[in-house]
């Protein structure tokens, strides 16, 4: 039986992000050994689209993209415009290390 998943992100400033996700996302985590941080992460989800060639991103999920735009700010994170999608309101941010994260409030019904 499978009991979770492992999300492995690649950064240029692996530092930078896992003290993001620790000190402004406030992520439980555990260090795995000299500085090695895991997070656990909220309940997660699992899509599949087509597309000509395979790719990944991560998506954050919150009941309130409005309130949690303003909870990022005050940590100094600028997110995008908020963006209507049929599936949700979405925006994202770019993490230290230059990678970008989307966050969204689902309209979709959830697993």
């Amino acid at each position: 039986m499978i009991s979770g998943a492992h999300i492995v992100l690649y950064s240029t400033d692996a530092e930078a992000d896992r003290a993001f996700f620790r000190d402004v996302l406030q992520f439980k985590n555990v260090d795995a050994g000299h500085g090695w941080l895991i997070f656990g992460l909220p309940s997660a989800e699992a899509a599949f689209h087509p597309a000509p060639s395979n790719s990944h991103e991560l998506y954050l999920m919150t009941d309130d993209v409005t309130a949690e735009i303003a909870r990022l700010k005050a940590k100094g994170v600028d997110c995008a415009k908020i963006q209507e999608a049929r599936w949700g309101s979405v925006t994202s941010f770019v993490l230290p290390g230059g990678g970008k994260i989307g966050l969204y409030q689902p309209k979709h019904p959830r697993p």
